[in-house]
């Protein structure tokens, strides 16, 4: 059982960053891939980023690709999520959670284990 816990989320005018955070505890070991995703009101919960734990396979979502960046520390456990250049459209809750596969994938039926989620909203 892995439990992740999302932190970093909040108000911020367009334009603005914020750095979410998402720490991992229990059995880590088996946890191979870190995502992110996000839910809008109303939307389908969609992938944003990835990242592997040799963090050299790191698939982006187009709508973020250029502005959001994925990053790990496996001795914090810890994987990191900086968005910059938010705009209205990236308000969403946004998830982390873990795979046990190998790859980095975009699909939310790969990933087992998820956290609770942070608010991101972005006035304009």
């Amino acid at each position: 059982q892995v439990q992740l816990v999302e932190s970093g989320g909040g108000l911020v005018q367009a334009g603005g960053s914020l750095r979410l955070s998402c720490a991992a505890s229990g059995r880590t070991f088996s946890r191979y891939v870190t995502a992110w995703f996000r839910q809008a009101p109303g939307k389908e919960r969609e992938f944003v980023a990835a990242i592997n734990r040799s963090g050299g396979d790191t698939p982006y979502a187009d709508s973020v690709k250029g502005r959001f960046t994925i990053s790990g520390d496996n001795a914090k456990n810890t994987v990191y999520l900086q968005a910059n250049s938010l705009k209205p459209e990236d308000t969403a809750v946004y998830f982390c959670a873990t795979s046990g596969l190998w790859k980095a994938t975009m699909s939310p039926a790969n990933y087992d284990s998820w956290g609770q989620g942070t608010q991101v909203t972005v006035s304009s």
